[in-house]
């Protein structure tokens, strides 16, 4: 069973096992707009939690997206590399940016859950 979390800086992680699945949320990919670039991390670098990862280019901005969790890249979802625009499509299912092995639990049990998450994008 997966279970998802939420970041500050509008990252999506859902865990299964030990791997996470990262990536930007609705959100946040309805802020960007049109994407045009994406660039992944490097499969077997490790990240730790709130550190760059990846960036996406859109027709409005550049951001970095950070890892919301400590671990070791283990994928990429390289069809984002051809398809930038697949973010924009399902941000928050086929459009996931990376996967890692978790290195600390307690980073995922700390991030916001879905109602949290909500708050904080009703407030922004």
């Amino acid at each position: 069973m997966s279970q998802t979390r939420f970041s500050k800086d509008h990252e999506w992680v859902r865990l299964e096992g030990d791997v996470a699945t990262i990536g930007i949320t609705r959100h946040a990919a309805e802020q960007l707009g049109d994407v045009v670039f994406v660039e992944l991390p490097e499969v077997g670098r490790s990240l730790s939690a709130h550190g760059e990862a990846a960036v996406v280019e859109s027709v409005k901005a550049a951001s970095d997206v950070f890892a919301p969790v400590s671990g070791e890249v283990l994928e990429v979802n390289v069809a984002l590399t051809d398809d930038p625009a697949g973010v924009n499509a399902d941000p928050e299912g086929a459009g996931w940016f990376f996967k890692l092995r978790i290195a600390n639990r307690g980073e995922f049990d700390s991030l916001m859950q879905q109602a949290e998450y909500d708050a904080l994008v009703k407030e922004s």
